[in-house]
């Protein structure tokens, strides 16, 4: 058995324990938005966006736990839309929950994946996982099988949500500066 060098040593003893990963301080970054709504708009020009053209887009961060986030999406009066971002114990995963005006949940809902790399304390990366590809197959929606969202934040500066795939790139962005309300 070899000992390790006296500067590795030092730096193992000298490395914080607790030390947060970036995904740690992703969410901690979106836990602290808790309470708070913005106005967003889309950036990108894909034609696939025109229905939310001309409409208010707000996020509403409604409901916080130490393991889950809830960022209700609303489209114009749209109010259908729910991102959940969940911190598991070794992912974060983000869905999107679906709901009619009734509130009961649509046929295509609970979509999304769990992040497969650190990623960084601005950007995390959810790429399609295996119960979301069967369900958009079941919802005859195989263009969806390669999505990839990407949720990004800039303290006090920006929060972004994305949808990227082979031909589609959706993303819309929310003025942290500017609360709403």
């Amino acid at each position: 058995m070899r000992a390790l060098p006296f500067a590795a040593l030092v730096l193992l003893i000298a490395a914080p324990a607790n030390a947060e990963t970036a995904q740690q301080v992703f969410f901690s970054r979106l836990s602290a938005l808790c309470g708070q709504s913005f106005e967003g708009r889309v950036v990108t020009t894909d034609p696939a966006d025109a229905s939310f053209t001309g409409k208010p887009l707000t996020m509403r961060i409604k409901s916080c736990t130490k393991d889950e986030v809830r960022i209700p999406f609303q489209v114009g009066e749209d109010r259908s839309r729910t991102w959940v971002v969940t911190k598991t114990a070794t992912v974060l995963r983000l869905k999107h929950d679906h709901r009619h005006p009734d509130g009961t949940e649509d046929a295509v809902s609970q979509y999304g994946g769990d992040t497969t790399t650190p990623g960084t304390a601005a950007r995390q990366e959810f790429p399609v996982d295996a119960a979301s590809k069967a369900m958009f197959v079941r919802e005859d929606r195989a263009v969806s099988l390669t999505n990839v969202w990407a949720m990004e934040i800039e303290p006090g500066k920006l929060f972004a949500y994305e949808l990227r795939r082979p031909d589609r790139h959706f993303r819309v962005e929310f003025d942290l500066a500017k609360p709403l309300p």
